[in-house]
């Protein structure tokens, strides 16, 4: 799991250290197989051929590394959107942003289980206040509340309604969608969820007719938002 490091902000341990990054990945594995409830600290020992008390070389609790895995999971995505978003600005637009923020966070499973308040997984970090920061820093919730003043400011939200009804609105969207994709394949639509998302998120917003410098706005905007981010996870996450 790849994250990024800016020089100023303190490094993490499996950046340099082999038997760090094998604590990590064992347990990755171990935690998306059994949740958060059933995994030890002596079984992430052993699935990474290490003795119990080097674990806690880097990590204090099993809930450390839990919220570690967490937060490089959100790093990780973090860094991908910024990357796309300064080659391709356009992806700050809210109807192509929610649907990509769907299809990424099927795939990570961290991400994923914080979006579902997911307790099998996360264990006692649902009551856990730094697994709120993490959220607070780079949850969907957090980057929709900063986007959308600029929305509204350049041609891609309506303005004829309040912004906190708007945000209310545009959130349990959003949620809904994230909610409906975990349950049977009869709650799925005969066409793609996230094309759906999107018409559904015009729909709420109104059309979207920003000029190319609104947009390149917007996305800077977006970039800011997860720099900022990345920093507040890398000091929560950091030992």
């Amino acid at each position: 799991m790849k994250v990024p490091v800016a020089p100023e902000l303190p490094d993490l341990p499996e950046l340099r250290s082999a038997t760090a990054a094998r604590i990590l990945a064992a347990a990755e594995d171990l935690l998306q197989r059994r949740g958060g409830k059933a995994v030890t600290v002596a079984d992430v020992a052993q699935k990474a051929h290490v003795g119990k008390g080097t674990v806690y070389l880097y990590w204090s609790s099993k809930a450390d590394l839990l919220l570690g895995l967490i937060g490089r999971d959100f790093l990780s995505l973090a860094a991908e959107f910024t990357t796309e978003l300064r080659a391709d600005p356009d992806l700050a637009r809210p109807s192509r942003l929610f649907p990509s923020l769907m299809r990424r966070a099927a795939h990570r499973t961290f991400v994923r289980a914080m979006l579902r308040n997911d307790e099998e997984l996360l264990g006692a970090l649902t009551d856990d206040p730094r697994a709120a920061a993490l959220l607070d820093a780079l949850g969907p919730d957090a980057l929709m509340n900063t986007l959308l003043p600029s929305w509204r400011e350049n041609s891609l939200a309506r303005t004829d309604w309040p912004p906190a009804d708007q945000a209310y609105a545009l959130m349990a969207l959003y949620r809904g969608f994230l909610l409906l994709d975990s349950e049977s394949p009869e709650t799925s639509p005969d066409g793609d969820p996230s094309v759906v998302l999107a018409r559904a998120v015009t729909a709420l917003l109104g059309p979207e007719r920003p000029s190319r410098a609104q947009m390149r706005a917007v996305a800077a905007d977006g970039i800011e938002f997860l720099d900022r981010g990345v920093d507040v996870v890398l000091r929560i996450i950091s030992p």
